[in-house]
């Protein structure tokens, strides 16, 4: 609520055509989607408990991964599961010859892009993370063993993947993409992207700071003291009344998934 909205706000706003709002608008719907989804699961494994269901992490703090097959390991964890599960050993996995492996991966993306709805573009994000994920699994083994550069790589796979997603056509992604690239003609930047960028760089760095394990790390550092845990409720109810302070007066309250 208080983040994935405020990013989904930026996005609208930021309807100009340069360098750096085609890269800000991938950047944030990359962000917005993963609080947005990860916060949904949290609440359905709350639910859960309070009925006496346990059920399993959907996210793994995925912006941490070090490969997009380890992406897929930490993000929508229940799909992946899922598809592996019930048609990629199925199909034959990996424990086969090589054609009949890259048809297994294929196979898979292109059911899990259809599986988020009947688009060209959920199809066409499909075979990216098919083709990527080959690409990686037969030539980038070396290369993902640099510790810094691997991070950075999977990063880029996964933006250029939600633009992919959040477009609803072919030309709109190629637009956006070359316009992140510099094969178009477009400015770097202009007034009115660099107005909003700064209105909602406060946001944009509290998020990015938020989708890594900082949070938890100084709670499990500190939690032995019992000071901590009475701290812990109360920043909790905190952003219980903030968020439903938040959704009472905010008009933007963007529902990402009638698409799917």
């Amino acid at each position: 609520v208080l983040l994935a909205n405020a990013l989904g706000e930026y996005i609208t706003v930021l309807q100009t055509e340069t360098v750096l709002a085609s890269w800000m608008k991938g950047i944030s719907f990359s962000l917005q989607i993963y609080f947005d989804f990860s916060g949904y699961s949290d609440m359905a494994i709350g639910l859960g408990l309070m009925l006496g269901f346990h059920f399993l992490e959907n996210f793994n703090y995925p912006f941490l991964a070090k490969s997009v097959t380890d992406f897929w390991r930490r993000w929508h964890i229940s799909l992946s599961s899922w598809f592996r599960d019930y048609i990629y050993i199925p199909l034959g996995g990996n424990r086969c010859r090589m054609f009949l492996w890259l048809r297994n991966i294929i196979v898979v993306w292109l059911l899990t892009g259809l599986w988020h709805g009947a688009s060209w573009n959920f199809v066409l994000w499909g075979l990216y993370f098919a083709i990527i994920l080959i690409i990686e699994k037969l030539f980038l083994q070396s290369f993902l063993k640099r510790k810094y550069i691997r991070h950075i790589y999977t990063i880029l796979v996964v933006i250029i993947s939600f633009v992919i997603f959040q477009n609803e056509s072919i030309s709109q992604i190629g637009i956006q993409l070359q316009n992140m690239f510099f094969l178009r003609s477009v400015p770097l930047s202009d007034s009115l992207t660099n107005f909003y960028t700064l209105d909602y760089l406060g946001i944009l760095i509290f998020s990015c700071i938020a989708s890594f394990p900082i949070g938890k790390w100084v709670y499990e550092k500190l939690k032995t003291y019992k000071v901590v845990e009475g701290i812990r409720f109360v920043l909790i109810f905190l952003l219980f009344f903030l968020c439903i302070s938040s959704l009472v007066d905010a008009s933007f309250n963007p529902f990402l998934y009638f698409r799917f």
